[in-house]
């Protein structure tokens, strides 16, 4: 599979999520650990690389982020 990039990012969504982790004073470890009670198996260092938009955000990790800070998929997508 072919992982296209928009604007150089492979997502859209890595700006915001780390916006919401930092709001939080959230780490990334602790940002794994939060998507893991949701089902969802990430370790640090794919958070890393989708807060810098160098890896793609699944559909389902992005409604476990939303589950987790507690944000619409909207917010998580929009695009400034």
């Amino acid at each position: 599979m072919k992982i296209y990039s928009y604007e150089g990012s492979k997502n859209i969504s890595g700006e915001r999520i780390y916006q919401a982790r930092t709001s939080r004073h959230m780490t990334q470890q602790e940002l794994a650990a939060k998507m893991q009670v949701e089902g969802v198996v990430i370790e640090r260092e794919a958070i890393s690389k989708i807060e810098t938009g160098a890896r793609l955000v699944t559909d389902y990790e992005l409604v476990a982020f939303a589950r987790v800070f507690r944000v619409s998929l909207n917010w998580l997508t929009e695009m400034e």
